[in-house]
């Protein structure tokens, strides 16, 4: 059995309705094995705001995630809401895990600093924000990952080092 359990969220108004299919959502759930953890929940959700705010609660408060990972919603569409539902639902910021997808990511593409992905803590969860596109996620979910099991054990009260 995994160590973490692992909720995955997906905001995408075509993935919601089966028009496209979540290739970014479905990488989160391998590439989070790497980190001995299990996905236990998973939705592809529309961008909307309110909707992802619930989700991100129920997977926290009621699910029990360790770990979020959110996909998709990090950029300037209008409808790119995914950072300010995780502002709205959790209770302190990690901003050195965005700084540090996004530092790594420049060296492969420009457009790395038009993201708005953020991440924090609600709980005893940890909530990211990656971006929509296979590549970027798994290029932030690379730069981050070694110190992934580390910060979950911190959140479980485990602060031996």
């Amino acid at each position: 059995m995994a160590r973490w359990k692992v909720g995955v969220l997906t905001a995408s108004d075509k993935g919601s309705v089966g028009e496209r299919e979540d290739k970014s959502g479905e990488l989160l759930k391998e590439l989070v094995r790497r980190i001995d953890g299990e996905v236990t929940e998973y939705q592809v959700i529309p961008d909307d705001q309110s909707t992802i705010e619930e989700h991100l609660i129920l997977f926290a408060d009621m699910k029990r995630c360790d770990l979020i990972l959110t996909t998709g919603g990090t950029g300037f569409s209008p409808r790119d809401v995914t950072p300010e539902a995780t502002k709205a639902v959790i209770h302190r910021e990690v901003p050195g895990l965005p700084e540090r997808m996004r530092a790594a990511t420049l060296a492969n593409t420009k457009f790395a600093v038009l993201s708005r992905a953020m991440a924090g803590l609600r709980g005893k969860t940890l909530i990211i924000n990656f971006p929509g596109s296979p590549k970027g996620v798994k290029e932030c979910f690379e730069v981050i990952e070694e110190v992934l099991p580390h910060a979950l054990q911190i959140l479980i009260g485990n602060t031996e080092h």
